[in-house]
C-alpha cells in the first residue's frame, strides 16, 4: 500500500478523485492536499519574454516553495514523457468508476523532482502543481486516491514521501485521468493567480 497522501489504505475497493477544471485561471494557488501555501517562482508579474513553453525533458526554472515547512526552499520539475493509456487500464485499475464522469483513460506523466537549495522537501511538494491540459482545453489534476490503491502498468506509484534535500533528485510517475476520446496536448506547470503555467506540449 502506498503510504502518501495520495493514497489511504483500507480494506475496501479503491474510489478515486479528481479535479477536471476549464478555464486557465482555475488552478490558482490553493493547495488541494490540505497543505497551508503554494508555490511560485520567486518573481512578480510575468515579464513579456518570459520563456513558458519547453520541450519534454527540458527543465523548468527554479520555482520557490511558499509551503511552511519548506518555505524558501528552490527546486525544478522536468516532464520529460507522456504517454496515453488505454480503456483495459482503466478497467484494471481497481478504481471504483463514478458514471457522472463518463468514460475515462488514464495518462501517464514521467517527471524528474530537483531539489536545488534550501530547506528539505517532500516530493509530494515538488510536483503538486503539475496539470494535464488536453485538446479539448480540460484541464486536470494527478489522480487522488482516497480510499484503497490504483495500479498502473509500467507506471509504479512513487514515494511522494520521500525527502530530498540540495542536489536530490527524485524521477516519478505520476497518472492523471482525461475523458476518453480526449488527448493530451500539454503537461503545465501552474503559478498561482497571476502568473501563466509553465507548458510543455505533447506530440501525439
Amino acid at each position: 500500500m502506498r503510504t502518501s497522501t495520495r493514497a489511504i489504505p483500507a480494506a475496501v475497493g479503491a474510489l478515486a478523485l479528481t479535479l477536471a477544471l476549464t478555464g486557465c485561471n482555475d488552478f490558482g494557488s490553493g493547495k488541494n492536499r490540505g497543505s497551508s501555501g503554494s508555490h511560485s517562482s520567486g518573481s512578480g508579474s510575468d515579464a513579456s519574454d518570459e520563456k513558458k513553453t519547453y520541450r519534454l525533458g527540458e527543465e523548468s526554472p527554479e520555482q520557490e516553495s511558499d509551503m511552511q515547512k519548506s518555505s524558501g526552499a528552490k527546486y525544478t520539475v522536468t516532464p520529460t514523457k507522456v504517454e496515453t493509456g488505454t480503456k483495459a487500464d482503466m478497467d484494471n485499475s481497481g478504481l471504483k468508476k463514478d458514471k457522472k464522469d463518463g468514460p475515462q483513460i488514464p495518462v501517464y506523466v514521467w517527471t524528474t523532482l530537483t531539489h536545488k537549495s534550501g530547506k528539505t522537501m517532500d516530493a509530494s511538494d515538488m510536483d503538486d502543481d503539475l496539470v494535464i491540459r488536453t485538446d479539448a482545453g480540460m484541464r486536470t489534476r494527478a489522480l487522488l486516491v482516497l480510499m484503497g490503491e490504483a495500479t498502473w502498468p509500467d507506471c509504479p506509484a512513487p514515494d511522494l514521501e520521500k525527502k530530498l534535500s540540495k542536489g536530490q533528485s527524485e524521477k516519478i510517475c505520476t497518472a492523471f485521468l482525461i475523458p476518453e476520446g480526449q488527448k493530451p496536448a500539454a503537461v503545465e506547470l501552474t503559478r498561482g493567480f497571476y502568473k501563466e503555467p509553465l507548458e510543455w506540449p505533447v506530440k501525439n
